[in-house]
């Protein structure tokens, strides 16, 4: 019998290739999406088929997490055997200046979900996206499914009621809902307001002679990223486990803003040489001598989260998984996708 999913956040960088992954085993897959003024499915618009076709298997649904009774019809009306909770607003900075609706959606959002779940008692399995960002001020080095938290960041706090209202479900009804705790993760099809894309794109622009600078905030922020398809395919891991639990996805590595940047521009043939201090740090063009990075205050956070750096092995002892592209690799895939991207505006 074909398994069914649902996955909100199904237009995103990790919907999208969750749902290429499970269309790829087989699944029926329903994805819940916003209703816009403009279309914002290209990153599954390859995978859209016309609903009156022959076995189509992926389905869109208008819906959202603020609204209760809709995620009510939609469960009643799909019956999925697993639902990947990847909706949010997801962005950091954002965060701070959008602090209550971060927390409707991403906080109480999970909440009405969860509590469809138990409502209808169709029993599914439910993945809730969880985030690095719980760890913020960190009290270890690696974090791991133990380490404490301490978010710093509306986001953060907001995704801290999710993890712990899924645990508490889980424990007083029973629900089979588990976190994944993923650390960073990308692709290039990451969202161009996010640090590691903004810099690839950036480098390629500069490279083509469309862009001048490209501004940053901190530069020795550390991060642990990998890469986004291999996440989700831990997520689904994760759901086919016996038992519901939660689990780290990372790679125990980690690197600073100034490291993505030094090789995201040398993919491309420029070497980046470092002058000045704090804000008034640049980043010149080793051959040219021209200014092509500068430091924008307004891109710091008002609280930082300096370092994440996850330890995997729970994953990768109960799941099999582990990440398999190295920094350099991811770096490299991100570049030469928007080298490709921008070579194509010039044509």
């Amino acid at each position: 019998m074909t398994k069914k999913a649902l996955i909100t956040g199904i237009t995103g960088q990790d919907g999208s290739y969750l749902a290429e992954l499970l269309l790829s085993k087989g699944y029926e897959v329903h994805g819940m999406i916003r209703r816009s003024s403009s279309f914002n499915t290209a990153r599954i618009d390859h995978l859209y088929q016309d609903r009156h076709n022959k076995d189509v298997r992926l389905f869109l649904h208008y819906g959202d997490m603020t609204d209760s009774s809709n995620l009510n019809r939609l469960l009643e009306k799909i019956q999925p055997d697993e639902i990947y909770n990847l909706a949010a607003q997801s962005h950091v900075k954002v965060s701070f200046d959008v602090p209550e609706y971060t927390a409707e959606v991403d906080a109480l959002g999970t909440l009405r979900f969860l509590d469809a779940i138990k409502e209808t008692g169709i029993p599914t399995r439910f993945y809730q996206a969880s985030t690095s960002e719980l760890y913020g001020k960190v009290q270890a080095v690696p974090q791991n499914e133990t380490t404490p938290f301490y978010p710093r960041s509306p986001y953060a706090v907001a995704k801290l009621y999710g993890y712990w209202i899924i645990v508490n479900y889980r424990e007083a009804y029973n629900l089979f809902a588990c976190n994944g705790i993923l650390f960073n993760h990308e692709s290039p099809r990451r969202g161009e307001t996010f640090v590691t894309r903004k810099i690839t794109m950036a480098a390629a622009r500069i490279k083509a002679g469309l862009q001048d600078v490209l501004y940053l905030g901190n530069l020795d922020a550390k991060r642990d990223w990998g890469y986004a398809p291999e996440y989700v395919e831990g997520m689904w891991r994760i759901l086919q486990h016996p038992t519901p639990e939660d689990f780290v996805l990372a790679t125990n590595e980690t690197h600073s803003v100034r490291e993505f940047a030094e090789l995201a521009f040398k993919e491309l043939g420029i070497e980046v040489e470092w002058k000045g201090k704090g804000v008034d740090e640049i980043g010149v063009c080793a051959k040219t001598g021209k200014t092509i990075i500068k430091i924008d205050p307004a891109y710091f956070r008002p609280t930082e989260v300096d370092l994440l750096v996850g330890d995997y092995s729970k994953a990768k002892k109960l799941l099999g998984w582990e990440p398999k592209t190295t920094f350099k690799e991811l770096v490299k895939i991100m570049v030469q996708a928007d080298w490709e991207c921008v070579q194509k505006t010039i044509k």
